[in-house]
C-alpha cells in the first residue's frame, strides 16, 4: 500500500465474510422490487454503508446523460454547501477522486485529500467541510459501461481494509442494480404511459390475430369492447379496401418490410373509414411467436378535406362543370399522348350579352341562367366530350377525335339553337344567345396556348358577325391577329417616338366662304406607308392606348391652335374624343384634367377654349350617363363647345339632342352623298337641320365634294360645309398658309 499523498489503485486480498452487508441488502432488493424513487434507494443504500462503517460519509454521484459530467444522487451527510459546489463537475483525469473513477473507469483510493495531486485544485471545499480522506468506486451497468460513481469520506486520513474494499465494491453493484432497474422500470412506466395515452390507434397481434395489448385509442377507433373483443382479423377490418391492396401489404410484411399506405378499415358497427396504416412482423423471444404490430389513425376528415380541395381544383362551384384547369390539364394530355385518334376540336363558347342579365335582373338570376345554359349544352353532347365553365359566362369543350366540319357544324348548329330558347328563371323569361368559336387540332395549332388563340379569334369573329352563332378558325383570322399585333407594338413605339402627325380639313362658312375651323386629323406613316385610322384607332382603342393617343393629340392641336390664331383671331379647331376616353368616371375625369393641364402649360395668359370643339359620336348619347353630362359641362363652363359627330350613322334619336349639352351637329357624308334624287334622304337631312336650329344648335354638313351636294345642302339651310369641294385635310404648315391668304 503506498503512503498517504500518493494515487493508488489498489488490488486487495477477497475476502469471502459477506455477514455484515447481506443482512441489510435485504431492505435495498425489497425497495428495488416495490419499484421506489431511485432517490429513495440511493440514500437507503448509502445510509446502510454508513451504519455498516462507522466514521463513513458515502455518496453516489450519476453520470449526466452526455457522458460529461457528475451529478447528486444521494450523499446525506455530506454538507449542502458541498454537494452544491460538486453537482456537475467534469469528469477528467485527476478531477478529484470521483471524476477520475469515472474518468478511467477504475477504483480511486486517496487517503489524504490536503497531499494528493487529484485533489490540489478542488482540495479546499473537502477540507472546509472537514473531509479527509476519499475512496471511490466507479458504477458500471451489466454492458460495462459507466453510469456513476460510490464514495466514502473520512473525517481522516485513511487506508481501507480488504473488507472495505469489498464493502464499497457491493455497494457500488447494488447501486448498479438500483440505477439500471429504477431506469428500466422508468422506461417502462414512460412506455406504458405512451401507449396508453397515444392518440393513435396500437394494437399487437399474433399470426393467429388473437391481440395480445391496444392501447384505449385502438378500442375508441373501431369501436370495439377490451372486455368482449379479443381478436382483430386484419382481411375482414380492411375489406373494404379491396384484396389487391391487403394481398400488397401481406407480401411486404412476408418479406419482413415494415408496410405504410392508406387502407379502408371497418368498424364494428359496418361503418368504413379512411385510416393511415403503419404494420411490422417481429417475433418476440419470450412467447416465441409471429407478432404484428399495427398503427394507424383516422383520416376521413383529411381525406374528406383532400377530395374537397381536389374538386375545388378541378371543378367549377356553380355548374360542377370542369374549371379552367381541369380541362387544359386534359388537353395537354392529349396533345402529349401518341394516339391513333385523327385529333381533336376545341369550341370556346360566350353567352351574348350576358352583362344586361346581371345588371337587370341581379347576379343570383345571372348565376342561375348560367347554371341552365350548361345544362343545356350538356344535354347536346356525347359523353366522351369535356365541357367546362372557363369563368364568367365562357364555356368550352373538348371534342376528342371529333374533326369533321359537317359533324362540328351539325354540333355547333344544336348548341347554338338550344342555348338561344327562352329560359324561365324565377317565375321571369329570359333571353341569351351564344357565340361559339371553333379550332382543331392538329390542323389549325399543335399546341395549347395556339389552338386557345386559334378558337378565340373565331369566337371574336362570332361576336363581330352578329352573335349567336359559330364559327371556324381560318389563317385569315390569324393573319389578322397577327397584323394587329404588329400595330399595336408599333402603336406603342410611335407613341414613344413622337412619330404621329396631325391633318386639318377647313370647315367653311356659306354666308361668307371664309374657313371658320378645321377638324383636327389624326395621321400615322409606319414604315413610309400611312396607316388608316379606320385600322388603328380600333386597335388602340382595344388595347387602351388611345387614352394616350388622345392626350398626345390634344396636346398638339391646342398648341397649333395658339399658332392660328396670331393669323386669324376668330380661326377654331374641332378635336374628335374616343368613346373609351369616356367609358369610366376616372377616364372622364382624366380627360378634363388633362386638357386644363395643357393649357396651363401652353400659356398664362388665358387659354382660348372658346375657339375649342369637342366631337363625340353617338353612341354616348345612348349612355345617358349623368357623369358623362357633368363631365361635358365642364367642358363647356371652360368655354369650350361640343359637337355630335357623324350624326345619324349610329341609334340616332333627336330626343337626345334636348338631353345633352351640346352646340352642334355634324350631319354624316353618306346623308349629303346619297341626296341626289332621294327625296326621303333630303327629307330626312332638312328636318334634321330644321330641328338642331330650333334647338339652338350649329349644323355642319360633311362629305360635300361635288356642285349639286353643295345646292343640296344651301337648300337644306346648313350654313357650314366641310368636305373635298372646298379643301381636303392639309398640314399645319398647309393650313397657316392658306390663312395667311
Amino acid at each position: 500500500m503506498e503512503q498517504s499523498g500518493s494515487s493508488s489503485i489498489e488490488v486487495f486480498p477477497v475476502v469471502t465474510d459477506y455477514h455484515v452487508s447481506v443482512k441489510h441488502y435485504g431492505a435495498i432488493l425489497a425497495l428495488l422490487l416495490d419499484g421506489s424513487p431511485l432517490s429513495e434507494i440511493l440514500s437507503s443504500l448509502v445510509s446502510l454503508i454508513e451504519a455498516e462503517k462507522l466514521g463513513t460519509m458515502g455518496s453516489v454521484l450519476l453520470l449526466s446523460d452526455d457522458g460529461k459530467r457528475l451529478l447528486n444522487g444521494a450523499a446525506p451527510r455530506l454538507p449542502d454547501d458541498y454537494n452544491k459546489a460538486i453537482h456537475g463537475i467534469e469528469i477528467g483525469d485527476g478531477v478529484g477522486s470521483c471524476g477520475t473513477a469515472a474518468y478511467r473507469g477504475e477504483r480511486v483510493i486517496v487517503e489524504d485529500i490536503e497531499t494528493h495531486p487529484f485533489w490540489a485544485p478542488f482540495k479546499a471545499l473537502p477540507l472546509k467541510a472537514g473531509l479527509k480522506a476519499c475512496w471511490s468506486e466507479p458504477i458500471k451497468d451489466s454492458k460495462g459501461n459507466i453510469i456513476g460513481t460510490f464514495a466514502m469520506y473520512y473525517d481522516s486520513q485513511k487506508s481501507p481494509t480488504a473488507q472495505d474494499l469489498l464493502l464499497i465494491s457491493e455497494a457500488a453493484s447494488l447501486a448498479s442494480l438500483a440505477i439500471e432497474r429504477s431506469r428500466a422500470l422508468q422506461f417502462q412506466r414512460l412506455t406504458s404511459n405512451i401507449f396508453k395515452h397515444l392518440p393513435i390507434a396500437l394494437v399487437i397481434t399474433n399470426d393467429n390475430w388473437n391481440i395480445l395489448n391496444a392501447n384505449p385509442a385502438f378500442y375508441q377507433l373501431i369501436k370495439l369492447s377490451a372486455e368482449k373483443e379479443h381478436q382483430f382479423d386484419p382481411h375482414h377490418f380492411f375489406e373494404p379496401s379491396g384484396l389487391n391492396k391487403i394481398a400488397h401489404m401481406y407480401e411486404s410484411l412476408q418479406k419482413n418490410e415494415a408496410w405504410q399506405g392508406e387502407l379502408i378499415g371497418k368498424r364494428l358497427c359496418g361503418a368504413s373509414f379512411h385510416l393511415d396504416l403503419t404494420v411490422t412482423m417481429f417475433k418476440d423471444p419470450c412467447l416465441d411467436e409471429v407478432c404484428y404490430a399495427w398503427l394507424f389513425s383516422d383520416i376521413s376528415e383529411r381525406k374528406q378535406a383532400s377530395e374537397l380541395i381536389d374538386y375545388q381544383a378541378n371543378f367549377d362551384s356553380l355548374t360542377s362543370l370542369a374549371n379552367r384547369h381541369q380541362l387544359f390539364r386534359v388537353m395537354q394530355e392529349e396533345i402529349n399522348s401518341d394516339s391513333l385518334m385523327p385529333g381533336f376540336s376545341f369550341m370556346l363558347m360566350d353567352l351574348d350579352h350576358f352583362k344586361q342579365v346581371n345588371d337587370t335582373l341581379g347576379h343570383d338570376k345571372g348565376d342561375k341562367l348560367l347554371v341552365e345554359v350548361s345544362k343545356r349544352i350538356s344535354h347536346c353532347i356525347h359523353e366522351s366530350f369535356l365541357l367546362a365553365r372557363l369563368g364568367g359566362d365562357e364555356f368550352a369543350l373538348f371534342l376528342p377525335g371529333l374533326v369533321k366540319a359537317s359533324e362540328l357544324t351539325k354540333l355547333a348548329d344544336h348548341i347554338v339553337e338550344s342555348v338561344s330558347r327562352p329560359y324561365l328563371i324565377d317565375d321571369k323569361q329570359v333571353l341569351t344567345s351564344i357565340s361559339v368559336g371553333i379550332a382543331r387540332f392538329p390542323e389549325d395549332a399543335l399546341n395549347l396556348e395556339q389552338l386557345l388563340n386559334c378558337a378565340d379569334q373565331a369566337m371574336y369573329a362570332s361576336k363581330e358577325e352578329g352573335r349567336n352563332r359559330f364559327h371556324f378558325f381560318t389563317q385569315q383570322m390569324q393573319q389578322d391577329a397577327e397584323r394587329t399585333a404588329v400595330i399595336h407594338t408599333a402603336l406603342r413605339l410611335a407613341l414613344d417616338l413622337d412619330a404621329f402627325e396631325l391633318n386639318f380639313q377647313p370647315i367653311v362658312s356659306l354666308t361668307t366662304g371664309e374657313i371658320i375651323r378645321a377638324e383636327v386629323l389624326l395621321r400615322w406613316k409606319h414604315q413610309g406607308n400611312y396607316i388608316s385610322p379606320q385600322d388603328f384607332i380600333p386597335i388602340a382603342e382595344s388595347s387602351g392606348l388611345i387614352v394616350e393617343i388622345g392626350q398626345w393629340v390634344r396636346k398638339e392641336a391646342m398648341n397649333a391652335l395658339m399658332e392660328f390664331k396670331q393669323i386669324k383671331p376668330e380661326i377654331g379647331l374641332s378635336i374628335n374624343v374616343s368613346m373609351y376616353e369616356f367609358w369610366s368616371h376616372a377616364l372622364q375625369d382624366s380627360l378634363v384634367k388633362s386638357i386644363e393641364d395643357i393649357a396651363v402649360d401652353l400659356t398664362t395668359e388665358g387659354f382660348p377654349f372658346e375657339s375649342m370643339t369637342i366631337e363625340i359620336t353617338e353612341s354616348l348619347l345612348m349612355k345617358n350617363n349623368h357623369h358623362s353630362i357633368q363631365s361635358l359641362n365642364k367642358l363647356r363652363e371652360m368655354g369650350l363647345k361640343v359637337a355630335i359627330d357623324d350624326f345619324g350613322t349610329g341609334f340616332s334619336s333627336l330626343s337626345y339632342l334636348s338631353q345633352f349639352p351640346l352646340d352642334q351637329i355634324k350631319i354624316d357624308k353618306s346623308f349629303i352623298q346619297q341626296s341626289e334624287g332621294n327625296y326621303k334622304q333630303q327629307a330626312l337631312v332638312t328636318a334634321i337641320t330644321s330641328l338642331s336650329h330650333a334647338l339652338g344648335l350649329d349644323v355642319i354638313a360633311e362629305g360635300v365634294e361635288v356642285e349639286q351636294e353643295l345646292a343640296f345642302v344651301k337648300q337644306a339651310g346648313i350654313g357650314l360645309v366641310q368636305g373635298y369641294y372646298f379643301y381636303k385635310p392639309m398640314s399645319k404648315a398647309a393650313l397657316l398658309a392658306q390663312l395667311s391668304l
